[in-house]
C-alpha cells in the first residue's frame, strides 16, 4: 500500500469527495511506484483525506474511493461497490415495460471507468480505466453471482484505450468464465424500453449498443409530435423515431451518417409493428437518409418540419475541444431554428461532458439571436436516473437537453 501526500492547496476538491487526482497534485509517494495498488492519501500537514487506487500508468494516476480511514480496501471492497450499485437499481428489475437500464455508472457509483448496462438477461460492460481492467474479474463474478446473466460482453471505450493501455478486444463471459464465441453464437439481444422492442447487435457499437440514458427524453417528446412532420437528426437506430411513431406523428425523416444504423431502425419499426407496439403502417410514415447530419440540416426546406430532434454525438470529450464544439452546437441549432415552422418544436441535446448545462443554454441563446427568432424553453432534460449525477463529481452530469418552441 502506498502513502501519498497531496501538495498544499491541492486538497480542497478531494476533501469534498471529488474522486480524481492528477499527477500535478501529488507531492510525495512512499514507497516509489512499482505497480498499481491501494493508497492512503493525506494532505500536506499529514491529515487523512481518503483511500484510493494509485497507478502511474493511468492518465488519472489516483482514484479516490473511500473517505473512511477504517475502510478495508481490497477485492471485497470492490465487490461491495458493485453490489451496492446494483441494489440501488432494484426497482428496475420489476419493471414490466423496461428491461434495459444501467447497472453501474462509473464514478457516480464509486467504480472508476466502469459502465455496465442490463439488456434483458445480457450485461454489457464498457471499461475506460486501468482500475476497471484490474478489477474486471471481481466485477464479472459479482454481477454473475447477483444476476445470473446469459452472457456478459466487455468492450473498451476507444477514447481511453490508448491513454490507459487497454486492449480493444471484445470479450465474452458465460457463468463468469471468459469464452470464445463464434459468429453463430453472437445473436442480437432483444429487450424492452418503455414498452417498445429493440434489438442490439453484439460487439462494438456506439456506447454499449443503445442509448438508455435518453429513455425519459424519448418519452418526453411524445406529447409534441401527434399529427406532426418530424425530423430526427442523428437518429442512430431510431429510439426517438419509434416514440414519434407511437405518439401518432404524421411523418418522420430519420437522418444518420450510418447506413447500417438506419437499416436497423427500419427493422425495429417492423419488429414493433409485428408485436403490436406500433400502429399498423408505421413504416410507411418513415423515410431514411444516410448523410452528414450537420450538412443535411443546412439543406432542408424551410417550414417543412413541425418538430426537429437534434441528438448529435459527443463533440467535446475534453475542455480543449470545447471551443470548436460550441461553434458546432450553435451552428446546428441556429440553422434548425431558421428552417423549422413558426411555433415549431426543437428537442436539442448535448452529451459532451465538457459542455455545461449553462454553457449549452447560452449557446442556444446565441443561436436564436443569430437566427432572428424568439425561443421559449418548454422543458429541461437530462440523463435517466439510472445514470445518476453525483454532486461531488460534476463530470457525471454529462447529458443535457431542452425542448424549445421557436417563434418567428
Amino acid at each position: 500500500m502506498y502513502s501519498i501526500r497531496i501538495g498544499k492547496g491541492k486538497e480542497k476538491q478531494l476533501e469534498k469527495h471529488h474522486p480524481w487526482v492528477f499527477s500535478g497534485a501529488v507531492d510525495k509517494v512512499i514507497p516509489s511506484f512499482t505497480t498499481a495498488d491501494w493508497a492512503n492519501v493525506y494532505n500536506s500537514e499529514g491529515t487523512f483525506i481518503a483511500k484510493g487506487w494509485y497507478d502511474e500508468k493511468s492518465h488519472i494516476i489516483l482514484h479516490l474511493l473511500s473517505w473512511d480511514p477504517d475502510e478495508d480496501t481490497d477485492e471485497s471492497f470492490v465487490e461491495r461497490l458493485v453490489k451496492n450499485a446494483v441494489f440501488r437499481r432494484k426497482d428496475y428489475f420489476s419493471s414490466p415495460d423496461t428491461t434495459c437500464f444501467r447497472l453501474i455508472h462509473g464514478e457516480a457509483d464509486f467504480i472508476p471507468g466502469v459502465a455496465a448496462d442490463s439488456y434483458g438477461r445480457e450485461i454489457r460492460i464498457i471499461i475506460s480505466s486501468r482500475f476497471a481492467e484490474h478489477f474486471l474479474p471481481v466485477i464479472i463474478n459479482t454481477l454473475t453471482d447477483l444476476l445470473s446473466p446469459s452472457r456478459i460482453q466487455v468492450t473498451t471505450d476507444p477514447f481511453y484505450s490508448s491513454s490507459e493501455g487497454l486492449s480493444d478486444k471484445v470479450r465474452y463471459f458465460i457463468n463468469g468464465k471468459e469464452t470464445n464465441l463464434s459468429k453463430d453464437d453472437l445473436k442480437n439481444t432483444l429487450f424492452l424500453e418503455s414498452g417498445l422492442w429493440y434489438e442490439a447487435a453484439p460487439g462494438k457499437g456506439q456506447k454499449s449498443g443503445f442509448y438508455c440514458d435518453q429513455r425519459d427524453n424519448r418519452n418526453a417528446i411524445e406529447k409534441y409530435v401527434k399529427d406532426k412532420d418530424v425530423l430526427d437528426v442523428c437518429s442512430y437506430t431510431g429510439g426517438f423515431t419509434l416514440h414519434a411513431l407511437r405518439a401518432g406523428a404524421k411523418s418522420v425523416k430519420a437522418v444518420d451518417s450510418s447506413e447500417s444504423a438506419l437499416r436497423h431502425l427500419l427493422y425495429q419499426i417492423h419488429l414493433n409493428e409485428n408485436k403490436g407496439t406500433l400502429p399498423p403502417a408505421s413504416r410507411e410514415k418513415v423515410e431514411i437518409e444516410a448523410y452528414d447530419c450537420f450538412e443535411y440540416v443546412r439543406g432542408i426546406e424551410e417550414n417543412k418540419y413541425d418538430v426537429i430532434i437534434l441528438d448529435p454525438p459527443k463533440l467535446a470529450q475534453t475542455k480543449g475541444k470545447l471551443e470548436n464544439a460550441t461553434r458546432a452546437y450553435k451552428d446546428l441549432n441556429r440553422v434548425a431554428m431558421m428552417k423549422i415552422k413558426n411555433g415549431g418544436i426543437i428537442a436539442t441535446f448535448s452529451c459532451s461532458g465538457a459542455m455545461t448545462r449553462e454553457n449549452f443554454l447560452l449557446t442556444l441563446s446565441w443561436a436564436a439571436a443569430d437566427a432572428g427568432v424568439e425561443v421559449q424553453v418548454l422543458e429541461t432534460l437530462s440523463q435517466a436516473p439510472d445514470h445518476p449525477q453525483r454532486l461531488s463529481f460534476p463530470e457525471s452530469q454529462y447529458l443535457k437537453g431542452f425542448i424549445l418552441r421557436v417563434i418567428k
